[in-house]
């Protein structure tokens, strides 16, 4: 490894987080309280949500939503199998049972067309599909027009799993089309969860934050999350009753987001803007030297006017006019200095969902090609101009020296 390596993720932690951390301790609340209800406050202005519920993990917010909107034993919920395996793994929580899709090959996003032909499939089965839960891949959203479409013709609810996408917008139209208007993802389905672990858009090392317009699935969420007591900590302390007193209602979890990291979020938040811009600047950057050369592929950006995220810079590449593969390509990187990932391992190829299920690469053809050529290079807020740099022009360099 060189000296000067460039990690493939930093998180860009600043005076700001770090004052309105010490802020926090020196108040003597660590656990959900002020700075928790603020940082929910803050983010549902920010979306347009009517509800912000803050919780430890995008994974615990996925599983509250689902539970929310009344997933039940043996049901099923359509989703993709290009994704961590946190998105499928949370509908076995609920002894429900997940229906792998296949991807676009443009975006890597789920593919509507699949969805329908897989509800069209078990409904003949008779299987019960309860809900569409779709991710939005490296930031660019999904066809959200298509998937509430679909959703709102089969009486199917829909989670997002927007741990990428924040922040990112979609387009939606009217019957007619004549109305064309961008929405915030976060106000679209009936539940959206975001991510904030330490690699995401924002981050507070750990936590994530459901958004929803309706107020039985926030009332749900904010009760199951922690333990299903009908009164959270903050509102223990702060009511008139008694602060020892409480009820159990129901048999919940204990997923509520802590005050320490809420002060990182409530700073991380004024930035959200700032970094994403800057995470644009760099993924345009790359674009615009990687176009240049036909053995690479660069990530899609289907709609110039709506927002995309960038969380993620997904190369792909052309394996037919390279002498080497992608986990080659991959070292090379790292020999230059240039740490990267890949993202991700499709669920249908891992040893569990392969198993259960009784999937094989052939059922997801477009997830199981697609994954033998992507690379994610670096790109947040912290690196330069310099950083940026490198980046192109080792990638460029492997290039030019492994063409067929």
């Amino acid at each position: 490894m060189t000296k000067n390596y460039l990690p493939f993720a930093l998180p860009q932690i600043e005076d700001e987080e770090i004052a309105e951390v010490i802020d926090t301790l020196k108040g003597g609340w660590l656990t959900t309280g002020p700075k928790t209800h603020a940082f929910e406050v803050e983010f549902a202005k920010v979306i347009g949500a009517s509800y912000a519920l803050a919780v430890n993990s995008a994974t615990a917010g996925l599983h509250l939503a689902l539970e929310a909107i009344g997933l039940q034993r043996d049901e099923r919920v359509i989703t993709t199998a290009w994704t961590f395996t946190a998105t499928a793994e949370v509908i076995r929580y609920l002894d429900a049972h997940p229906i792998f899709v296949d991807i676009d090959p443009y975006t890597l996003n789920i593919d509507p067309e699949r969805i329908a032909e897989q509800i069209d499939k078990h409904n003949r089965r008779l299987d019960k599909i309860r809900a569409i839960l779709p991710v939005h891949f490296g930031g660019q959203a999904c066809d959200m027009q298509a998937i509430m479409d679909l959703a709102t013709t089969r009486d199917l609810r829909v989670v997002e799993d927007a741990a990428h996408a924040f922040p990112a917008t979609v387009t939606s139209r009217s019957a007619s089309n004549s109305n064309i208007k961008h929405r915030i993802i976060g106000t679209v389905a009936d539940a959206t969860v975001f991510s904030f672990y330490v690699t995401k858009t924002i981050a507070t090392g750990e936590g994530g934050m459901v958004t929803t317009e309706d107020e039985e699935i926030a009332d749900r969420i904010r009760l199951m999350r922690l333990h299903g007591i009908n009164r959270d900590v903050w509102n223990r302390y702060t009511s008139n009753k008694p602060s020892w007193y409480y009820e159990v209602v129901a048999p919940g979890f204990k997923y509520n987001l802590s005050d320490i990291a809420s002060a990182i979020g409530l700073q991380q938040l004024k930035k959200a803007m700032k970094f994403q811009d800057r995470r644009e600047e760099i993924a345009n950057a790359y674009s615009a030297a990687f176009s240049q050369f036909s053995q690479l592929q660069v990530p899609a950006h289907i709609n110039p006017t709506e927002t995309h995220s960038w969380h993620l810079y997904v190369l792909r590449l052309n394996l037919e006019t390279l002498t080497i593969d992608r986990d080659r390509f991959i070292e090379e990187m790292s020999a230059r200095g240039i740490g990267c990932s890949v993202h991700f391992i499709p669920l249908h190829l891992h040893p569990y969902w392969r198993d259960r299920y009784q999937l094989t690469p052939d059922m997801l053809p477009v997830a199981t090609n697609e994954f033998k050529r992507v690379v994610s290079l670096p790109v947040y807020p912290k690196m330069t101009d310099e950083d940026v740099y490198r980046v192109i022009e080792a990638a460029t360099d492997i290039v030019k020296k492994f063409k067929r």
